[in-house]
């Protein structure tokens, strides 16, 4: 069976194997260089002082092996001094190797623990990342990143299952009544034996229920791709979008008044004009002969603002409050007419949402509504270097 050691283990094992093949090498020379020590000063005494045959005092017969003895009693010693000495380092290497690893994967282990203690519900906590810079701080801002990569990911994902479950329900909710009149119609029209003007009012009570479903789809998809806010952001100044909307608005029959500041921010261009298109036709519509319109445009607590105000008819705080909400305008009641499908806030709301700004509505004491929008500011200068 295969030992299977942990990673403080086997860098423990790896830095103790280091230090005793280091500790044999270094043994192992130190007795060469001994044994040749000895033999050569072992030569000098039998020979001469200097190396060279000379007179000596006369020497005993067995010095020579008496030296041959020592020498290898001095090796034999040391090589049993060595022995004890690096056990010992070999074990304090050991030890020390444990602490160290230990130390070193510390941080592995706090990303081991983060990394258990995420779950899809919770996806906000993060590594810690420790100074100095090393290659395990990066592999924490790696992480880090990967992580943010992830909650966004989910973030875009509930988003869109979002606004699909609100398309679903709204739609089985909105189509439920041309569906019935059109059943109603054929039921009691094929009652019997019709003639041609039975059929053609059938026919024309078909139509506006086929006309009045296919607004209402057409709105709600419009409505599930603005709650989704997908598609590439760029830098667009709030200002710019009302010039080119006003330019083509017909509002022949009103006062539009404007002043225009620059408010740069950070969106989907297309949606962001069918965001002003949309307030701009809700001003004209429901506003009055001889009406007026007031638009402007700037910044505001750091904050780009775009404020929209129209005359018309007496509206209450709840009624302006439910006006953002899918198929309710005016009077607060559900829709049901050919004069739109009541979704012309509720994308604005939807588009604001997605482009994390806030939305706001204010009815005047006069007659009419306010509208103001507020998004975090760009910087064109950054924007630009982005």
């Amino acid at each position: 069976m295969r030992l299977h050691l942990t990673a403080r283990a086997r860098l423990t094992v790896l830095y103790t194997g280091m230090v005793l093949a280091a500790g044999i090498v270094l043994t192992a020379l130190t007795y060469v260089l001994m044994h040749r020590a000895l033999g050569k000063r072992l030569a000098v005494v039998i020979v001469g002082g200097d190396g060279n045959p000379g007179p000596l005092p006369p020497l005993p017969d067995d010095f020579e092996q008496v030296g041959k003895q020592l020498q290898h009693t001095t090796l034999s010693e040391f090589l049993t001094q060595a022995s004890i000495a690096l056990t010992v380092v070999i074990v304090l290497a050991a030890v020390l190797g444990w602490l160290v690893a230990g130390r070193v994967l510390r941080p592995i282990r706090s990303i081991s623990a983060t990394a258990r203690r995420l779950s899809l519900e919770n996806l906000s906590e993060r590594v810690p990342v420790t100074t100095p810079a090393d290659e395990l701080t990066t592999l924490a801002g790696t992480i880090n990143g990967m992580l943010d990569r992830i909650q966004q990911g989910i973030a875009e994902r509930d988003l869109v299952l979002h606004s699909q479950r609100m398309f679903t329900a709204n739609a089985a909710h909105e189509l439920r009544t041309p569906l019935t009149t059109m059943r109603t119609a054929i039921d009691v029209t094929l009652d019997g034996r019709p003639d041609a003007d039975e059929l053609l009012t059938m026919t024309r009570d078909i139509k506006a229920a086929v006309e009045h479903s296919q607004r209402t789809l057409d709105g709600l998809l419009e409505l599930s791709r603005s709650q989704a806010g997908s598609g590439p952001r760029h830098l667009v100044d709030l200002a710019d979008v009302v010039t080119t909307i006003l330019e083509t608005a017909a509002a022949r029959d009103l006062t539009v008044h404007t002043e225009l500041l620059p408010a740069p921010i950070t969106g989907v261009p297309v949606l962001i004009e069918r965001m002003v298109g949309n307030l701009v036709d809700n001003a004209i519509a429901y506003n009055h002969p001889d009406g007026r319109i007031d638009i402007t445009t700037g910044r505001e607590d750091g904050l780009a603002v775009l404020r929209i105000g129209n005359s018309g008819t007496v509206v209450t705080p709840d009624q302006a409050r439910r006006l953002l909400e899918p198929f309710v305008r005016g009077d607060g009641a559900r829709l049901h007419t050919d004069a739109g499908a009541g979704l012309g806030l509720s994308i604005v709301h939807a588009i604001v949402t997605a482009h994390d700004g806030e939305i706001s509505t204010a009815a005047r004491p006069a007659g009419g509504l306010d509208i103001t929008l507020r998004f975090p500011a760009e910087d064109r200068t950054s924007a630009r270097l982005r």
